[in-house]
């Protein structure tokens, strides 16, 4: 009678983040069913002492969110590494043409994230307009029954037929038109390119976009081109009654600029998903009523994290077995 074979081990998958997808059970065990996951922040001994006692049989890669940056430094200690797959749509923290160089393929969250986010954009703008959560101090405070709300609380504005302009119309920034056209708003936009998709005005310079709208809307990738985008001529070209929201990166806009504007009344207001030196806050932000503020999680919705692992396994399954990963990161 033969011996039977014993299976082969699971193959390793090593995580930096970790993964907001850890923080439920449920998606973690389904990791640690097909994977054997490595996970260094669980380790005492220092990262890279980590990464060089796993370096030959690590040939795939989970990049959290929490990695501030995947470059060479990194890289040059994993030399069997065959594909890194991030558990974000933004890939600012990762250097592409370093991984494309190396042969290292590259696969991301894609889509999946993008109804979340839009939800959360819009939530952010009705909330400024509305005055709902300066509206939800003023009563938590007790001031309500003090002073009666008529006369002594400022009025709010509706969203209904604003003009909004959308930097950055991708996934995203076209999930944020389409539920702003259920409001009858006027889309426009800022891009690249102009799409022959959509039949939106479009604006090749982002200031001249900002002079035509109420409210400016981010929701572009973090790049060299879009660093600073909105500067304080963008801000200037919006203007006193000028609404922005940002759910995309705190540093596409000029944070120092943007705070002093609030500040002096030169635009009316903001929502925050994202700040440009996250998680810190400059204190003035929260000192003003016009301002609301969301700690980096428009995409933290149970359903979003359920899709997101179902796709980061997929996209593992797909690398062990020699087939197509399920999003890859296209080459330009």
């Amino acid at each position: 009678m033969s011996e039977q074979v014993p299976p082969p081990p699971p193959p390793e998958v090593l995580v930096l983040g970790p993964p907001g997808i850890f923080r439920t059970k449920n998606y973690e065990k389904l990791f640690d069913d097909r994977f054997r996951v490595l996970k260094p922040w669980q380790s005492p001994v220092p990262l890279f002492q980590f990464l060089q006692t796993h370096a030959q049989n690590t040939r795939a890669l989970v990049c959290g969110g929490g990695f501030k940056h995947l470059g060479s430094e990194t890289l040059d200690r994993l030399p069997s590494l065959g594909v890194v797959v991030v558990t974000a749509a933004g890939l600012n923290h990762i250097d592409l043409q370093e991984c494309r160089r190396r042969g290292i393929a590259v696969a991301y969250a894609s889509t999946i994230f993008s109804p979340d986010v839009a939800d959360l954009a819009v939530g952010l703008l009705i909330d400024v307009l509305r005055r709902i959560t300066a509206g939800n101090r003023f009563v938590k405070s007790g001031i309500w029954p003090v002073k009666s709300v008529e006369g002594s609380y400022p009025l709010a504005t509706k969203l209904s037929h604003k003009r909004v302009g959308i930097v950055g119309l991708g996934s995203i920034g076209q999930e944020v038109a389409k539920r702003l056209e259920a409001f009858d708003c006027k889309i426009s936009y800022h891009s690249r390119s102009k799409k022959s998709s959509v039949s939106y005005q479009f604006y090749s310079d982002v200031r001249e976009l900002a002079a035509d709208c109420d409210i400016l809307i981010i929701c572009c990738a973090l790049n060299d081109q879009t660093n600073h985008l909105i500067t304080k001529e963008v801000l200037e070209a919006l203007g006193k009654h000028g609404v922005i929201i940002n759910i995309a990166r705190g540093a596409i806009i000029d944070q120092k600029e943007l705070v002093q504007f609030l500040q002096e009344g030169r635009i009316a207001g903001a929502g925050l998903d994202v700040l440009e030196n996250e998680p810190y806050v400059p204190p003035e932000l929260c000192e003003l009523n016009n301002v609301v503020l969301s700690p980096h999680f428009a995409v933290y919705t149970e359903e979003s994290f359920r899709d997101l692992c179902e796709l980061v396994v997929g996209n593992l399954d797909a690398f062990f077995s020699n087939q197509p990963l399920l999003s890859p990161v296209l080459k330009e």
